[in-house]
């Protein structure tokens, strides 16, 4: 028996055949119809109908944004897939599929959980995941399940205020946050250059990139310096485009360092990794 995977994305739909071990046999993609459900789901049951004669499902799970109630099949909130909110999406598949063993949770969640599985983080029970993307998002484990709150809010760390203005984290230790405050400084439009293009103008020796960039990395070391002191997990371990980057680690412990030294209070020093499963996985 197999099992039919789809990760919902605001660009792209990705899907996947796996077994219980994680073994993956197929994966593909197509475009999300962001705001057609009836494509989306017309979709995920031409993927599943591709494969009924070469695999036995026993059900389909799903990885999607937004507060994901798998009891209800409600997905709450917004995302960039605005169609999949509001009703019982789940009811849809199984009709569109004939599978009646339908299981999703919140693509932070998923991934948080992969990590526990067989990644990062696979030896830890207490675990702490944080995105790092457009915003700061993430997910809390104990004993190796998600805790997912009382309003389905569990792991939204980019909430945090971390300033007396009432700054949250994910105004301030995003890339895309650097990259405006870098555009904002030189006078030039904010979306005129990207987070990636600052790490490459701070290659070259752009004051101006490596004192975004210092900042950056001290944002994200107070948000996990915060989020450890909440639950004191065994591990946080670090996802999203950014855990790409070799320097990643290196960069947010030289953070850690100052922050330590300056707190000189804390006795607890985070245990940062990355993720195994990046976004390019």
């Amino acid at each position: 028996m197999h099992i039919l995977t789809f990760d919902i994305g605001g660009t792209s739909i990705k899907y996947g055949v796996l077994d219980r071990a994680g073994n993956i046999y197929e994966k593909g993609k197509f475009k999300t119809p962001n705001y057609n459900i009836d494509a989306l789901i017309s979709g995920i049951a031409e993927v599943k109908n591709s494969y009924k004669d070469k695999y036995e499902f026993e059900g389909i799970a799903m990885s999607c944004p937004g507060a994901v109630d798998d009891v209800s099949g409600v997905i709450g909130g917004a995302s960039a897939v605005p169609c999949i909110h509001g009703f019982d999406i789940k009811k849809k598949i199984k009709e569109a599929t004939g599978l009646s063993n339908i299981r999703m949770d919140n693509d932070a969640n998923c991934a948080a959980l992969a990590e526990v599985w067989i990644g990062a983080a696979r030896d830890n029970k207490d675990v702490l995941f944080v995105i790092l993307g457009s915003g700061v998002g993430g997910a809390v484990i104990k004993n190796k399940r998600i805790h997912k709150g009382a309003n389905l809010h569990g792991g939204e760390f980019g909430y945090m205020i971390v300033s007396e203005d009432y700054t949250t984290l994910s105004t301030v230790a995003t890339p895309v946050h650097m990259a405006n405050s870098y555009a904002r400084i030189k006078g030039i439009s904010e979306g005129s250059v990207d987070g990636e293009q600052v790490f490459k103008l701070a290659q070259s020796g752009d004051e101006v990139a490596l004192q975004e960039i210092k900042k950056f990395y001290r944002n994200i070391a107070i948000g996990i310096y915060n989020i450890q002191y909440v639950y004191d997990p065994e591990v946080i371990i670090i996802g999203g485009g950014i855990s790409v980057r070799e320097d990643l680690l290196q960069n947010i412990e030289a953070a850690m360092d100052e922050l330590m030294k300056t707190v000189s209070i804390a006795k607890v020093r985070p245990t940062i990794r990355k993720c195994k499963y990046s976004i390019k996985e």
